[in-house]
């Protein structure tokens, strides 16, 4: 399976961005799908992550509230809705699969991975 993400871009604190992740080669519908994200220097941080069928997501602690992970598996794509946003939430944002029904937070938990899209928030 193939993963590419899309939407990232510029925004100002306080605006909302929706990044997506579509899937190729195989059908989305049975992979768990998380975000992460990373900056030069840091560790690869979880953002979201959602089972296969939608029933269970899970979020870093730090943003709830703020970002919404969904899935449409007839269209293959998994969403991340990002509101308020902040400086600190200037990152590469990747999304990642894995072939299981549940939410995985940890980033070596998940096989597939995509290219990235580069989330920058000015102040």
């Amino acid at each position: 399976i193939q993963l590419v993400e899309s939407g990232g871009g510029l925004v100002q604190a306080g605006g909302s961005l929706r990044l997506s992740c579509v899937a190729s080669g195989r059908a989305l519908s049975m992979y768990t799908v998380g975000w992460f994200r990373t900056a030069p220097g840091k560790e690869r941080e979880f953002v979201a992550g959602i089972s296969w069928r939608g029933g269970t997501s899970d979020y870093a602690d730090s943003l709830k509230g703020r970002f919404t992970i969904s899935r449409d598996n007839a269209k293959n794509t998994v969403y991340l809705q990002m509101n308020s946003l902040k400086p600190e939430d200037t990152d590469v944002y990747y999304c990642a699969g894995r072939l299981d029904d549940r939410a995985y937070v940890a980033h070596y938990e998940y096989y597939y991975w995509g290219q990235g899209t580069q989330v920058t928030v000015s102040s």
